[in-house]
């Protein structure tokens, strides 16, 4: 018997993105992750060339993706500052080259609404925004172009540490909260839940327990009603819990990507396509969403 849970997505669960519809009811998108920074957190500049990143888009949406999520500043503040006009060179063309090849979902992940705008013109149809609105004229570039916003829980401003570890009380409420606080103000900024995906922000401002907390807890942050992404690929939580390097971290990776999906995640944000795609599938079988693809085995 598959797992019976109530459908987690009551806001809109139907949408057109880009140039691809889904139904988050029905189905676990699988996003790329591809980085056109020198210092990138898992490739290390593999794909800072602009080819190299067209190429890896491509070939992820070959692989099964269904969304590519490009970028072009790392996220340790540890790293090379990067300007707003830098950073516009570097995911721009990377926009068009993709849209122009390919129906994927292209998703922006950038905290500057400039950015967001001059991608979204160019064909993006994600903002994945990780720094909680930081920027005020986020939601006015969501409400102007009709692109997906993705609302994440995180307390630093962008390319910044918090000047303290962070601490929680009730990490999961208080994650919850502050992504209802969030979904609240771009209501009332005129956004249409038809546009919002949610974020709790594993490993975002916070220590390997209290993201071990957002995996346990994530049907608290999916019970929003709103297709909630899973961010946890390669992560240093996993790495810490298991003491493996980056490059060794996918199991851990997917162990906690199939909890979070189990718990109504819906979109799962990958460094490693292949692997993930299937491992959705899975998911989406065990869950009584998809059939299996032959039934050979005992099967008379």
């Amino acid at each position: 018997m598959p797992i019976h849970r109530a459908d987690p997505v009551t806001a809109a669960p139907s949408r057109r993105i880009g140039r691809r519809t889904f139904d988050f009811n029905r189905q676990v998108a699988v996003m790329a992750v591809v980085n056109r920074t020198r210092d990138s957190f898992f490739d290390g500049g593999r794909t800072f060339d602009l080819q190299a990143a067209v190429e890896a888009c491509l070939r992820a949406a070959e692989q099964g993706a269904d969304v590519v999520d490009v970028g072009g500043v790392p996220f340790s503040p540890d790293a090379e500052p990067v300007g707003a006009a830098e950073e516009a060179d570097r995911v721009l063309p990377l926009v068009e080259e993709v849209v122009r090849h390919s129906d994927v979902v292209v998703s922006v992940d950038t905290t500057r609404a400039s950015v967001a705008r001059a991608t979204v013109a160019a064909g993006a149809g994600i903002v994945n925004d990780t720094s909680s609105l930081h920027d005020p004229e986020m939601l006015d570039v969501a409400l102007a172009t009709g692109a997906q916003l993705v609302l994440t829980h995180s307390l630093a401003a962008p390319g910044r540490h918090l000047d303290a570890p962070p601490r929680y009380a009730d990490v999961v409420g208080e994650v919850r909260d502050h992504l209802a606080d969030r979904l609240d103000r771009a209501r009332r900024a005129g956004l249409p839940d038809a546009q919002l995906l949610l974020d709790p922000g594993p490993d975002l401002n916070k220590n390997t327990r209290h993201t071990l907390a957002l995996v346990a807890g994530f049907d608290v942050f999916t019970a929003l009603g709103l297709p909630t992404l899973v961010a946890v690929s390669n992560k240093d939580f996993v790495g810490e819990v298991l003491d493996r390097p980056k490059p060794e971290r996918l199991a851990g990776t997917l162990a906690a990507t199939t909890a979070c999906v189990l718990a109504g995640g819906r979109l799962v944000r990958a460094h490693d396509v292949v692997a993930t795609v299937d491992a959705a599938r899975l998911c989406e079988a065990v869950m009584g969403l998809r059939e299996p693809v032959r039934m050979e085995h005992n099967a008379g």
